[in-house]
C-alpha cells in the first residue's frame, strides 16, 4: 500500500508540473506591440473594388511612414452607407466630396486637406454621340442619371446647371439615382437614360477601363468649378497621428513615388485646406435648396 501511495503521488506531483506556467519567453528578436488602426473610408467615387485598387497604394505609403498607426482603406457600396459611417462617427479618417464635407463637420470631423485641384471640380454632362443634344432644353421630357441625390459635382451641380438653363429639374426632366458614378456614365451607354451626370475623375477613368464603350460617348456640358473633396479626420484622433497623415498627404508630389498614387487616383495633388474653405458651398447649397429641392431627399 505504501508502494502504491508513493507512486500515485509522483504521478500527481509530474502532471502538475505539467499545467505550470513556462513563465517568460525570451527570443532573439524583441516583442512590438501592434499599433492603433485607424480607418480612411473615401465616399464612393467608384465601386468598392475599384475604389481599393486606386486608393490602396496611397494606404500603403502613409503606412510605410507613419511611426505608431497604421490605416486601412474602407469602402462604401453607395453614398447613402458612406453618408451613415461617419454620421455614426465610425471611420477616423474620411475623404468627403464638399457637401458630406458640411455634414461630417456636424459629426466632429475637421478638414486637414483638400484631394484636388479646386478647377477639377465640376459637373459634367455625358450623352451618347448619336443623341442629337444641341443645348440643355433638349433633356426636356427625358431621363437623366446621377450617382446620387446628395453627390455635389455629379448632381447638385448639374442640377443648378440645367435649373439656370430654364429646366425645372422636379418637373421637365425623369431623375434617376442609380447608386454610382460609372453606373451613372452606363445608364447613357445603355440607353436607359438620355444623360449622365459625373464629373472629371470617374469620367477619365472610365474612358481608361471601358475604352469600347466611352468611344460612343461624349461629355457635352460642364458646370464652374467649386471646391474639391476634403480629408478630414475626427476630433479624438490623437494629434500626432493627425498631423502625420496631413504632412505625408501634403508631401505627396505629383513627381517619384508619388506620381503613380497620385495618377491611379486620378488626383493632381493634395492641397492645404481648412474648414473655412468649405463656408463657399455653404452658400451654395443653401442657394440651390432655396431655388431648386432639398439636397436630401424623401
Amino acid at each position: 500500500m505504501l508502494v502504491t501511495l508513493a507512486l500515485m503521488a509522483g504521478l500527481f506531483c509530474g502532471c502538475s508540473r505539467e499545467h505550470e506556467s513556462p513563465g517568460p519567453q525570451f527570443g532573439s528578436h524583441p516583442a512590438t506591440a501592434r499599433a492603433p488602426v485607424y480607418r480612411l473610408a473615401v465616399h464612393p467615387l467608384h465601386n468598392p473594388a475599384k475604389l481599393i485598387q486606386a486608393y490602396q497604394p496611397l494606404v500603403d505609403y502613409l503606412n510605410s511612414h507613419l511611426q505608431g498607426a497604421h490605416i486601412e482603406l474602407e469602402a462604401s457600396r453607395d453614398y447613402a452607407s458612406f453618408e451613415e459611417k461617419y454620421r455614426a462617427r465610425k471611420p477616423e479618417f474620411i475623404l468627403p466630396n464638399p457637401w458630406q464635407t458640411l455634414q461630417a463637420m456636424k459629426a466632429g470631423y475637421r478638414v486637414i486637406g483638400m484631394a484636388g485641384e479646386a478647377r477639377d471640380f465640376t459637373g459634367v454632362f455625358v450623352v451618347r454621340k448619336d443623341s442629337g443634344f444641341k443645348t440643355p432644353a433638349d433633356l426636356k421630357g427625358k431621363a437623366v442619371s446621377y450617382p446620387s441625390a446628395t453627390a455635389l459635382a455629379a448632381c447638385i451641380m448639374p442640377q443648378y446647371f440645367l435649373h439656370t438653363h430654364g429646366i425645372n429639374v422636379n418637373v421637365d426632366i425623369d431623375n434617376r439615382y442609380v447608386g454610382s458614378q460609372e453606373s451613372s456614365i452606363m445608364n447613357v451607354f445603355l440607353k436607359l437614360t438620355a444623360a449622365g451626370a459625373t464629373w472629371p475623375t470617374p469620367w477619365r477613368a472610365f474612358q481608361k477601363e471601358h475604352p469600347k464603350e466611352a468611344a460612343e460617348l461624349e461629355m457635352i456640358w460642364e458646370t464652374e468649378p467649386l471646391i474639391n473633396n476634403s480629408v478630414m479626420v475626427r476630433n479624438d484622433v490623437p494629434v500626432p497621428v493627425a498631423q502625420q497623415v496631413q504632412a505625408l498627404l501634403l508631401g505627396l508630389e505629383p513627381a517619384g513615388d508619388g506620381k503613380a498614387i497620385l495618377a491611379g487616383m486620378e488626383t493632381a495633388r493634395f492641397l492645404p485646406s481648412s474648414d473655412q474653405a468649405y463656408d463657399l458651398v455653404r452658400a451654395y447649397v443653401a442657394r440651390f435648396e432655396k431655388e431648386v429641392r432639398p439636397v436630401e431627399l424623401p
